[in-house]
């Protein structure tokens, strides 16, 4: 029986759209072909710029909204944003039990469904109202203003709908961790070997690569490439902390503590549990970047809202967000110089980091205390933590050899680990993608943080996948 809060959203089911599930089994290449399509979508929506405005860099939020897959200026403004803030907000309400919500019941995993589209909705125009509002297009006339809110709103929509067309099962995995890593590999690519000219700094194309072959056939040192305008550009220091930050964490992918287990049933039969050194995945790192994010969508729109003060003028301005308007050219960007979010925005390369160690340490600092606090946080909202596990095992007949057979015992062992594993989790992944912005790594490093656990899905889908779809046998194996 569904709870009130979610029986709110009962009348609201009926008129919100909706992907049905496939009522048969879909097969590997009808699979491949909706991922694909959803895909070439996504893509094809970051190109198509909005109506009435002009594009401009991606600026202090590039890190940000890599992860996002966010593209400044076009329709994927907002890119996942709204969505992944909204399920978030749900399965923390959730799982500290402030609303009723049972899993196991279709009528209220149906409901909950619902209940993450409202909210994204909600959520993508109250973010379209804060980029407007607060000037991210520079001052709009009404009516462009209402046309670029519309289109942002419609957008979203559309996000929402793909990425519940590839749960739903026509696909592989999820839309958002699809888009995630289609955003991250777009950057490392445009990063390495983007040609177009016109942002083309004194060793040619933005792309390292094309920049490299053009230094060289000029008869250049290429010796400026190690840095490269001050990090603005992609450099080769960048390029090696790339291939060190996904070799690092491809490595602690497999880092896990196994602890043996019995089997009360059967005498003689063993087996593992494994404790990940990332045992909450990388979870952390999305909830801190969607609090980053929101703190800097709202402390820019309450800063325009108050008519754009200067430093000095207001006490709680100035301590939330401090800004100023650069122009570059013809377009108007605004910059975040001081208050609590100039320190969660990365510096984003080595350069910026010489130049203000304070921000570069206190960015470091405030985002390792949130991924240690989330990370302990989803422990119990997620049901990873010791009593939740420890009762799953014994339930399964499960012991650990040694000690008796009852969920006290278990859990004191569990205790032993999971708390110091989740806190030295949090710290890791921090420090991986804090450290590996500094660097300038392409991708950023939650980008590439975040990619390589979702690569890491993919390919065990993928392997399923094509494991049931050879032998048929399988199916009942994988619970299909």
């Amino acid at each position: 029986m569904a709870g009130r809060f979610l029986g709110l959203f009962r009348p609201i089911a009926r008129v919100i759209p909706e992907i049905k599930a496939p009522e048969r089994r879909v097969s590997f290449n009808e699979k491949l072909f909706w991922t694909a399509l959803v895909l070439i979508i996504y893509l094809v929506m970051t190109e198509i710029p909005l109506f009435g405005i002009q594009a401009t860099a991606l600026g202090e939020l590039a890190a940000l909204r890599i992860i996002f897959a966010s593209n400044r200026g076009s329709l994927m403004e907002l890119g996942i944003g709204p969505i992944v803030t909204a399920g978030l907000i749900l399965q923390l309400l959730a799982g500290s039990a402030m609303i009723q919500c049972d899993m196991s019941s279709s009528e209220d995993r149906g409901l909950f469904t619902t209940a993450s589209k409202v909210f994204s909705i909600i959520l993508t125009g109250v973010q379209a109202s804060a980029y407007i509002i607060g000037g991210m297009y520079g001052s709009l006339p009404g009516t462009i203003a209402l046309i670029v809110f519309l289109q942002l709103v419609a957008a979203g929509i559309i996000v929402l709908l793909m990425d519940e067309l590839v749960q739903k099962g026509w696909g592989f995995g999820s839309g958002i961790s699809l888009f995630i890593m289609a955003g991250v590999a777009q950057h490392i690519f445009l990063s390495a070997f983007n040609p177009v000219p016109g942002q083309a700094d004194e060793f040619g194309a933005p792309g390292l690569f094309v920049a490299l072959a053009q230094t060289a056939m000029s008869g250049k040192s290429i010796s400026g490439l190690l840095l490269r305008g001050g990090g603005q550009y992609p450099s080769m220091l960048g390029f090696v902390a790339t291939i060190a930050a996904f070799l690092i964490i491809i490595y602690m992918e497999g880092v896990r503590i196994e602890l043996p287990l019995s089997y009360a049933g059967y005498k003689g039969y063993r087996s593992r549990y494994p404790i990940k050194l990332l045992y909450v995945s990388n979870l952390p790192v999305i909830f801190a970047s969607a609090l980053f994010a929101n703190v800097y969508f709202f402390s820019q729109l309450f800063w325009s809202m108050s008519g754009q003060p200067s430093p000095g003028q207001n006490f709680w301005l100035d301590l939330l967000g401090q800004y100023t308007r650069v122009t570059s050219g013809n377009s108007t960007s605004i910059q975040a110089t001081g208050g609590l979010v100039h320190y969660v925005t990365a510096p984003q390369n080595f350069v910026n980091v010489t130049l203000d160690p304070l921000r570069a340490f206190g960015y470091l600092g405030i985002l390792t205390v949130f991924c240690v606090v989330f990370s302990l946080t989803w422990l119990e909202v997620g049901g990873l933590g010791a009593s939740t596990v420890a009762k799953q095992l014994v339930d399964s007949g499960m012991q650990i050899p040694g000690y008796r057979r009852s969920e006290r015992a278990v859990e004191s062992i569990l205790k032993r680990y999971i708390s110091a594993v989740t806190i030295l989790g949090g710290i890791v992944v921090a420090m991986v993608a804090g450290v590996s912005d500094f660097f300038g790594v392409f991708g950023s490093g939650m980008g590439i943080l975040l990619s390589v656990g979702i690569i890491y899905q993919y390919y065990e889908i993928l392997i399923k996948e094509r494991a049931a779809e050879t032998i048929p046998a399988f199916r009942r194996i994988f619970g299909e």
